[in-house]
């Protein structure tokens, strides 16, 4: 799906009637007798199809007039905030988003880094996303401070730091016209975790490669001890100065540890990691497309959980997915786009070289 409104209604209802959890953060459910928006895999009792409208984003909802539920709590969601579609000028603007771009910027500044025009980007991301960016830079603080308030014991004030409001008053009013009370009255006891820094659990979507990944961060040069991963914050690129240690929690989560005295980084770090684990890569969008390749194919089954290991500073204009750096492989792998990069990552774990497909192509050409 490359635009929000091909978001095809009648099968997202249906995907609501059995819970499918293939559908968790692909879209999300507007009850309108409610006014509430769910996941896919919300336990509450399904609304009649007519009271029901879907989005492709949680900003879309928000921007709709929406609050989230909080039942299914939409920030669990995996894949939130991200896309993986056609447009790179989109899959840029988010990345950038998600490190704070319109925190202390607009849209025009954001623009102007992605060279389009301001209108322009308004424009994709209405035909994308189904919101404004300035509503996807606000659902991703929203969604971020619900997880901070559930799974730390961070104060209101330090939760409105560490998610990106720049105010406390602007933090509470927020929340307050969202779901109609103060973001305190959100936090349930019993449920917190802090030992020692911000420590959150991301969500992915499975499988993923634990052990394949681990392997390639060793290989670069990463710090990483058992199966924990770690990495000192440095005050020049991250705006703070700690450390960040991350490991896997579970079947789709992986636990993220932030120790900094600075708040006001932790959005910014997270979204780095999110990066360098890929935790925003789609399994089965992926699979679709690369096993239509018959020398990849088998090797995407063999292996659906392999995720491309992020760079922590990333300026790229093209995103991380898609990139290519053997050109023996340009002609062929037009056809994975816009994952030439996992196509590309599929052959190097199986030790095939892209000179070698470009020879047995060329043969079979001639023949």
């Amino acid at each position: 799906m490359e635009n929000a409104s091909e978001l095809d209604q009648e099968a997202c209802y249906r995907a609501v009637l059995t819970r499918d959890a293939r559908f968790d953060g692909r879209f999300f459910g507007c009850v309108k007798t409610t006014g509430i928006y769910c996941r896919p895999v919300c336990p509450a009792r399904t609304p009649k199809r007519e009271n029901m409208v879907f989005v492709v984003t949680a900003a879309a909802a928000e921007e709709a007039g929406f609050r989230a539920c909080l039942r299914c709590r939409p920030e669990t969601a995996p894949d939130m905030g991200a896309w993986r579609g056609t447009s790179n000028t989109v899959s840029r603007a988010l990345a950038l988003i998600e490190g704070g771009a319109l925190d202390s910027g607009d849209v025009d500044d954001l623009a102007g880094r992605l060279g389009v025009g301001e209108r322009h980007l308004r424009r994709l991301f209405r035909q994308h996303l189904g919101a404004a960016p300035v509503s996807v830079a606000q659902t991703r603080r929203v969604l971020l401070a619900k997880a901070l308030i559930h799974q730390t014991d961070l104060s209101m004030a330090q939760v409105a730091l560490a998610s990106g409001f720049g105010s406390v008053r602007r933090f509470n009013e927020t929340f307050q016209a969202l779901y109609d009370r103060p973001p305190s009255a959100l936090r349930r006891h019993g449920e917190r975790a802090h030992e020692g820094g911000v420590i959150l659990s991301l969500p992915y979507r499975p499988p993923y490669d634990w052990e394949s990944m681990m392997a390639a961060l060793v290989a670069r040069g990463d710090s990483v001890t058992g199966a924990r991963w770690r990495r000192l914050l440095d005050r020049a690129v991250d705006g703070a100065e700690g450390q960040v240690t991350v490991e896997p929690a579970g079947p789709g989560r992986v636990s993220v540890c932030v120790e900094t005295a600075e708040l006001k980084a932790v959005p910014g770090v997270l979204a780095r990691v999110r990066r360098v684990f890929d935790l925003s890569a789609d399994p089965e969008a992926i699979a679709r497309d690369l096993s239509a390749d018959p020398v990849l194919a088998p090797l995407v089954a063999a292996r659906p959980g392999l995720r491309l290991p992020g760079d922590w500073i990333d300026e790229g204009a093209e995103p991380p997915n898609d990139r290519l750096n053997d050109e023996s492989l340009t002609l062929r792998a037009e056809r994975w786009r816009p994952w030439r990069a996992y196509g590309a990552l599929h052959l190097a774990m199986a030790g095939i070289r892209g000179a070698d497909l470009k020879e047995n192509d060329d043969a079979k050409r001639a023949a």
